[in-house]
């Protein structure tokens, strides 16, 4: 997708295409009201304003829209391009060895337990044994500092999804 063509879809279909790069309704509303972007730095440069002027309501129902590390299925639906990009960024996690993965699974757990939301981190191109690390060092910041942490990665995967979205797919030889 081009950014143009992205600026030319009707909202119901912008909104759709923008969600798989950030579930917070509020940051596709206002992605929505800042078109035409014309180009990437531009739709780069909104994407990041918008995010934040929100709210910690906000920033926590995008988190809700990620599966847990090592998981497929998030709190809320994703759409088929969400799906497609959470699957993509979290490959690794597949290849790791069952300890790892159950240490993934309890680690999730209590990083719900004590912040109240999924555990948010950019996993593209990352080892499951760094993924599990980062979140265990995370487990002990405290809730606001965390919060903030959350958000940050939540930026950096919204970023990173809206250049995929904007990068040519490669045909198959």
């Amino acid at each position: 997708m081009t950014v143009a063509e992205l600026d030319r879809l009707p909202e119901p279909q912008a909104g759709e295409v923008l969600r798989a790069c950030c579930g917070a309704s509020r940051w596709i509303e206002g992605m929505i009201g800042r078109r035409p972007f014309r180009d990437q730095e531009s739709l780069l440069a909104s994407a990041s304003e918008v995010w934040q002027g929100l709210e910690t309501g906000d920033w926590k129902e995008a988190f809700a829209n990620h599966p847990r590390i090592g998981e497929s299925e998030a709190v809320r639906p994703q759409n088929f391009r969400g799906k497609a990009w959470s699957a993509a960024e979290q490959a690794q996690v597949s290849e790791a060895t069952p300890a790892i993965r159950q240490a993934l699974a309890e680690v999730n757990r209590q990083y719900e337990a004590r912040f109240g939301y999924t555990y948010i981190v950019c996993a593209d191109g990352r080892t499951p044994g760094d993924l599990l690390g980062s979140a265990r060092a995370r487990l002990q910041n405290d809730p606001e500092s965390e919060l903030r942490v959350a958000a940050n990665e939540q930026l950096t995967i919204t970023l990173l999804r809206l250049r995929r979205l904007l990068t040519p797919l490669t045909p198959n030889p």
